[in-house]
């Protein structure tokens, strides 16, 4: 890794990344293309990297570098392990049921999210944040366990049984706090150390595309500037609109969607700000994307466009006054003897 630190100078700057796991559960078959009764899948800074679900139980790479760097083995007990937590769940959701008293008749859903949240520090590394081990049943949180304190929380009546049970497996929560804060941040730190090593291939990383757009404003004397970058991975990217050079902020009015995911495992970003038609200032958008080594500033031409708007405006007046003119001496040629 010595030999590309140079080119990851400016992507070791204070970014945040995640790694998170994601379990949904059914209380029976669902009958619907895409959806199983039983799905695992982690996610790196929102990016599949491995998936099982309970039709084909195993536990698959959705990234090439995760399959080329994890031996079989690592696989094999992923697999595993996920065929137990589909064991697990299935006889959780049918306690759950039962303390609800709700019947099969309707499908139920219990999900589990657990994961970690780093931030880059100067020299590369990646500094703790903060963990998240969560339970949700039909829709509603259910169960979390607060890492500072190392209790679970439980903001149902219906979980309280489960959170005082927890409570008192005092190995329960200091392998669930050193797994969210240590365990959870080495593998963090490995994955993006497999990802990193593909920045020589350029085809790792999605370059944004930027698109400008001008759109009228509620008041006819404004016009709406968008800049929207999209198709990129992964997310840390800058935006900025510019007005001569000068970077606008939230108090010039710039307001921003901020980076959503697109249906490809890509992402989205959009801003836009209003401005007065009569401006005549350069206008700029500005995207970089460390990952990818790409930085563009393209310019709206408002100006042209309003210097346009107002040749043909001339013109129009010019040709109306001569059609007049020219009706009048028609009428009246001895006029101008």
């Amino acid at each position: 890794m010595q030999s590309i630190a140079p080119r990851l100078e400016v992507k070791t700057k204070m970014s945040k990344h995640s790694l998170t796991y994601i379990y949904t559960a059914f209380s029976k078959p669902v009958n619907l293309p895409g959806l199983h009764e039983f799905t695992a899948m982690g996610l790196l800074d929102n990016r599949m990297i491995d998936y099982y679900d309970s039709e084909n139980q195993v536990k698959v790479p959705k990234e090439d570098w995760m399959e080329k760097h994890l031996e079989p083995e690592y696989w094999e007990k992923g697999t595993q392990s996920r065929k137990s937590k589909q064991q697990w769940f299935k006889v959780n959701i049918d306690i759950l049921m039962k303390r609800m008293r709700q019947n099969n008749n309707d499908t139920h859903i219990l999900q589990w999210m657990h994961g970690c949240e780093g931030e880059t520090q100067p020299d590369g590394s990646l500094k703790f944040v903060r963990g998240m081990d969560m339970y949700n049943y039909d829709g509603s949180d259910f169960l979390s366990f607060d890492d500072n304190k190392q209790v679970w929380v439980a903001p149902i009546h219906a979980a309280e049984e489960t959170k005082r049970k927890w409570d008192e497996v005092q190995v329960l929560k200091e392998y669930t706090k050193g797994y969210l804060e240590k365990e959870c941040m080495e593998w963090m730190t490995k994955f993006r150390g497999f990802g990193e090593e593909q920045l020589l291939n350029a085809s790792m990383y999605d370059r944004p595309e930027v698109h400008l757009f001008t759109r009228k404003a509620k008041a006819d004397t404004n016009t709406i500037l968008t800049c929207l970058a999209t198709g990129f991975y992964p997310k840390d990217i800058i935006l900025q609109i510019k007005r001569n050079g000068r970077i606008l902020t939230k108090e010039d009015g710039i307001q921003t969607s901020g980076v959503l995911p697109n249906e490809d495992d890509t992402f989205q970003r959009k801003d836009h700000v209003e401005i007065l038609k009569s401006d005549a200032a350069a206008y700029t958008c500005e995207v970089i994307h460390p990952a990818s080594h790409m930085k563009v500033e393209k310019k709206w031409e408002i100006v042209i466009i309003h210097s346009l708007f107002l040749l043909i405006s001339v013109i129009v007046q010019v040709v109306s006054i001569f059609i007049q003119m020219s009706k009048y001496i028609f009428l009246h040629p001895f006029i101008i003897a």
